[in-house]
């Protein structure tokens, strides 16, 4: 019995020794540091891509409004809408209206909108 705890703690300490030599000859990565300019840019992004989600979501779900069909596009909080298809001018109005209640929105381009 004494012989096997001293071969099992041999061979637990060649096991520790072995892995802490495998460990050690790994190269060590330094943290992934973003500039401050790059931090802003990706906060920017993702509050426009949140925006372009919250119009598109919102006029999906109004009555009266096609939403399928207007295309939605933010730009540092400036969002731009746009159709293939003729809406009315109230069905432009609205869209408008939705879209500039929208936290984050700066402003609103509607000039793609084709209005009879």
């Amino acid at each position: 019995m004494k012989k096997f705890a001293i071969a099992a703690a041999t061979a637990t300490a060649l096991t520790l020794t072995m892995a802490n030599a495998a460990f050690a000859q790994q190269p060590t990565q330094a943290p992934m540091m973003l500039a401050a300019g790059e931090v802003t840019k990706a906060k920017e992004e993702t509050s426009d891509t949140w925006i372009t989600t919250k119009v598109k979501a919102d006029l999906l779900t109004e009555k009266g409004i096609p939403g399928s069909d207007i295309k939605v596009e933010t730009n540092k909080g400036v969002v731009s809408l746009s159709s293939d298809v003729t809406v009315t001018d109230a069905q432009k109005t609205t869209a408008v209206e939705i879209t500039k209640k929208i936290k984050g929105v700066r402003d609103v381009s509607a000039g793609g909108l084709k209005a009879e």
